[in-house]
């Protein structure tokens, strides 16, 4: 999106005011979308020359202000643009933001994200390379432990399988040699 700057933004505002031209022709005229001039002649309307102007500071929305700006929007059949004038928002993408978090996340979404770059190592692995040798030594000897007790159910599993298959073998010979002891009768 191209950024105007607030001499030109009023320009347009006060041709438009002035009855110079309708949405559609000032937009043929300065090449500038028609929705846009109605953006930038509502928010002259509402906050005055305020309302051209980029804000550089950062301001923070509380929680109850987010919800209630969300509820009003959903339970009104109005725009995000009717409803962010009303609340005093120079900025409606901020509404359809809130709305969007809100319809995925639910009112949680809405809450204060903490600020801050993310710890690049998860706080167990940081947690693990403070531990004393003590530590290392006594995880090491569980996880040893927990080998040993696996192989011997490996092992327990395996002569048992070979128990059975012996087992399954002894008894197709007894029945081959007795079908073939009854063949050598007849």
């Amino acid at each position: 999106m191209a950024k105007y700057s607030t001499e030109y933004k009023l320009k347009i505002v006060r041709e438009y005011l002035a009855g110079q031209g309708g949405y559609r022709a000032l937009s043929k005229r300065h090449g500038i979308t028609k929705s846009q001039i109605e953006h930038w002649v509502k928010a002259y309307q509402a906050f005055g020359e305020d309302g051209l102007r980029r804000s550089r500071a950062q301001q923070t929305y509380t929680f109850e202000f987010k919800c209630s700006a969300v509820e009003c929007y959903l339970s009104t059949e109005a725009s995000y643009q009717e409803i962010a004038i009303a609340l005093g928002l120079n900025n409606p993408t901020l509404l359809v933001r809130w709305t969007k978090e809100y319809r995925s996340g639910g009112v949680d979404a809405l809450r204060p994200k903490p600020k801050g770059r993310a710890p690049t190592m998860p706080k167990q692995r940081k947690e693990r390379l403070q531990d004393s040798p003590q530590d290392e030594t006594a995880q090491q000897l569980k996880a040893l432990q927990d080998e040993n007790l696996r192989l011997r159910i490996e092992i327990a599993y395996l002569k048992e399988l070979r128990r059975l298959r012996l087992q399954e073998k002894m008894q197709s010979k007894r029945q081959g040699s007795s079908t073939a002891s009854e063949e050598n009768f007849s």
